[in-house]
């Protein structure tokens, strides 16, 4: 039975181009099981299950080692100079950025720069937030000496005066660059006047430590509606500050309600709780919940790059100032102009240097295979090793295919082997061309 189930017209006028190459991997379960399953065949049962998950795993390995990559984004850099990684990233081929002739001007990774976790300290080195702050009786604001932007809501409150000890932070307002903090009461003390400049320690709930925090955004005359994830502004400007992930520091929400979306146009700004209770003409301070750390903001700042670095090597050609006698020796992995990157893989961002930014930057990577239904296809030219995958998992995990183990360890390796030749995709016309090359003499 023929394999086309389409007219050549039909295929023309479509969209699927190109996937006659590809075989589905619910095909490849199928077949193997009509061809390696059964009586007097070599896997006498299985179940269905088993030999999906198999194929699944043989995906993940032949798209590490076997299959084409062909998956790529392109993007314009932010003025953040970051790139978010694909969903479904598993590691890089080549990234690059496009110059105006659409010619890619591939980028290299530098060794030299990270991001490391950035851990708040106190003047004297110590891991924790200390702030001097005032009581009144009666009441449950405590006004701090200043503006703290690493204070966060839900936070724990140490301090002997005033009964505050273990108190949590509900909510936090700044005015003039004061800091003033909403405690919630877990017990029944009464908050007595203390005397000024009282010392308080803020520590995080889980007991882990407290990081450096970016910035806060105090939004004025907001309109929240109780049980609603919406807060509406008066002017849709008071929300161009506000960032996707900022935590929410106000008590009409709960504690870790963060930002999940924002409507610059129309003036809103989503949550993903709902609010507690609802108030007109409300300001809401909005923290964002970490900062990049100091390492990070000075390389990504760093302009050095656009001229040559500090060392005078970081462009491949002769035309500057800084390189005349000083190449000799020179790293070649920074001996070029193009631009370096780092990746986070912990926070999965890509950083690039200042001088790639606003370009369109070209990332190709690799997948797993297994992102989606539609993704889930095997190249003809690996068929035959998906089989011999799958019969080899299938036949080492049961007692009774040990003795076939050697023999199909072996088919699968030669299979693979096989396959990596097919999917090489060499011509010898373009190999030819390629080595003429090679016998080029080069005049000095």
């Amino acid at each position: 039975m023929a394999l086309l189930n389409q007219t050549q017209q039909d295929y023309y006028d479509g969209n699927d181009f190109g996937s006659y190459q590809f075989i589905s991997l619910n095909d490849i379960v199928n077949n193997f099981i009509i061809v390696y399953v059964g009586e007097n065949k070599i896997i006498s049962k299985v179940k269905r299950t088993d030999v999906a998950f198999h194929a699944q795993r043989a995906i993940q390995e032949l798209s590490f080692d076997v299959f084409k990559s062909i998956k790529s984004q392109e993007i314009t850099l932010p003025p953040s100079n970051t790139m978010i990684l694909p969903q479904d990233y598993v590691n890089y081929t080549k990234i690059c950025w496009v110059d105006g002739n659409g010619i890619e001007r591939p980028l290299y990774p530098t060794r030299h720069t990270s991001n490391p976790t950035p851990i708040l300290q106190n003047t004297d080195g110590k891991y924790h937030i200390e702030a001097k702050g005032n009581l009144t009786n009666g009441s449950d604001q405590m006004v701090l000496d200043g503006q703290y932007n690493n204070i966060l809501v839900g936070m724990v409150i140490s301090g002997s005066w005033g009964d505050v000890e273990g108190n949590i932070v509900e909510a936090i307002a700044v005015s003039g660059g004061i800091t003033t903090i909403t405690m919630n009461n877990d017990s029944d003390a009464t908050i007595s006047t203390t005397p000024p400049g009282q010392v308080f320690k803020f520590t995080n709930p889980d007991g882990s430590l407290i990081l450096e925090n970016n910035s806060q955004v105090l939004a004025t005359g907001l309109l929240v509606v109780t049980g609603t994830n919406l807060m509406s502004l008066v002017s849709a400007t008071d929300i161009v500050n506000i960032e996707e992930g900022m935590l929410v520091s106000s008590d009409h929400f709960p504690v870790g309600t963060v930002v999940t979306s924002i409507n610059v146009e129309g003036g809103f700004v989503y949550t993903d709780q709902d609010a507690g209770s609802g108030g007109s003409s409300l300001d809401i301070v909005f923290t964002s919940p970490i900062n990049d750390s100091t390492t990070w903001n000075s390389y990504s700042s760093d302009t050095s790059n656009s001229t040559g670095d500090a060392n005078g090597y970081n462009h491949d050609t002769d035309l500057y100032d800084l390189n005349i006698g000083q190449r000799y020796g020179v790293d070649p992995s920074i001996a070029q102009g193009n631009g370096t990157y780092y990746i986070d893989n912990l926070k999965g961002k890509i950083h690039f240097s200042s001088n790639v930014g606003g370009k369109n930057i070209v990332l190709h990577y690799i997948s797993d295979g297994l992102g989606t239904d539609e993704e889930m296809v095997v190249h003809k030219f690996a068929e035959e090793a998906m089989y011999k995958s799958i019969v080899y998992a299938i036949v080492s995990t049961t007692i009774s295919g040990q003795p076939l183990v050697p023999r199909f360890k072996k088919e699968k390796y030669a299979a693979i082997r096989q396959a990596k030749l097919r999917l090489s995709n060499l011509k010898i016309e373009e190999l030819t061309q390629i080595m003429r090359g090679k016998s080029k003499w080069i005049k000095s």
